[in-house]
């Protein structure tokens, strides 16, 4: 059983991710076994994590802070357990030791892999973020992104400070599920295979793959300001987090060196554009990013050196404002 994305390679050397398992909703159903209740969840992220980092983004732009409290991990990846040799995601052990990240005052873990363990005894899979964290019952409610972020969109309207933005709405659904099946395996999962691939194969398939669909959306972003039409949306958010982390880790660290994301005009600005909504600057610790990624896989780089990158100004002036609203 794969204990970290690490783990998770095929026979031929091809990153293949697992699907997370802990699947519940929240809803205002009587009988949800899970009401959206203000000041009942938690959310636990790190910063690092794009999957945990557009929940976070959905925390923040829907208006939850006051709801749904969260706390970020510490960046790079330490031993979770004395009996094994499993490396993943820990908490800090004082308020000071490191900026952006905080112990954990709700369950006093010392690591993520705790929180799964408190959830299910028996828990023999990844010990992935982002969490959604029950205070009540004590346990996990969903550790699956995509469905943490529709929760976060719909489920607490009546307590949110932003209940009538919309990020997946009714009548651009289909368009917003045909662009996440695209986007998903080829961009937002497409660097980790071609990062983790282990043989050239699969590497190729997956680098063609990606530049395809970036020139893809360079295309789509000259007709329009966001890539399901002039409204922000949840395939923004989706496609944001891979965007912001592409030319300071994955051109480097994952081997995407083709093109940069600020050699392509219009996917440039876009970032610029969905980084300056409000709410979503916050989301972006890029301190927390590079250390991560530099220092948690001694496969890829040994020596852990943090190369020092472009350090773009995301909230410098953008030309998205051409497209009409």
């Amino acid at each position: 059983m794969a204990r970290s994305a690490l783990d998770e390679m095929s026979d031929t050397g091809a990153f293949q991710r697992t699907a997370s398992t802990f699947r519940n909703f929240i809803s205002p159903d009587p009988n949800s076994q899970f009401p959206p209740e203000s000041g009942r969840y938690h959310l636990y992220i790190s910063y690092a994590c794009p999957w945990a980092s557009r929940c976070l983004a959905f925390l923040n732009v829907k208006g939850l802070q006051k709801a749904i409290s969260f706390s970020s991990t510490k960046p790079i990846w330490e031993r979770t357990s004395q009996n094994d040799e499993h490396m993943g995601w820990v908490f800090a052990a004082t308020e000071t030791e490191e900026a952006g990240a905080e112990p954990d005052h709700l369950n006093g873990a010392k690591s993520v892999r705790d929180l799964y363990e408190l959830a299910s005894t028996n828990y023999s899979g990844k010990y992935t973020v982002p969490v959604l964290w029950d205070k009540k019952l004590k346990t996990i409610v969903n550790n699956e992104s995509s469905e943490i972020i529709r929760m976060f969109n719909t489920e607490f309207n009546e307590i949110a400070e932003n209940p009538t933005l919309d990020l997946y709405p009714v009548h651009l659904q289909a368009e917003i599920d045909k662009t996440n099946e695209w986007i998903y395996p080829a961009i937002n999962n497409g660097v980790y295979r071609c990062g983790f691939a282990k043989k050239q194969g699969p590497y190729d398939e997956a680098v063609k793959e990606l530049y395809e669909a970036l020139d893809k959306c360079e295309e789509i972003l000259g007709k329009q300001r966001y890539i399901c039409g002039n409204t922000v949306t949840e395939a923004d958010i989706r496609l944001f987090v891979t965007l912001i982390r592409f030319d300071e880790v994955y051109v480097v660290h994952f081997k995407c060196n083709k093109k940069m994301i600020r050699e392509y005009p219009n996917l440039f600005n876009y970032t610029k554009d969905v980084f300056q909504i409000p709410g979503m600057s916050s989301t972006v610790n890029m301190a927390h990013i590079k250390r991560h990624y530099y220092g948690s896989h001694p496969s890829i780089n040994p020596f852990g050196i943090i190369p020092i990158g472009s350090d773009i100004d995301y909230s410098s002036p953008h030309d998205r404002d051409r497209f009409s609203a």
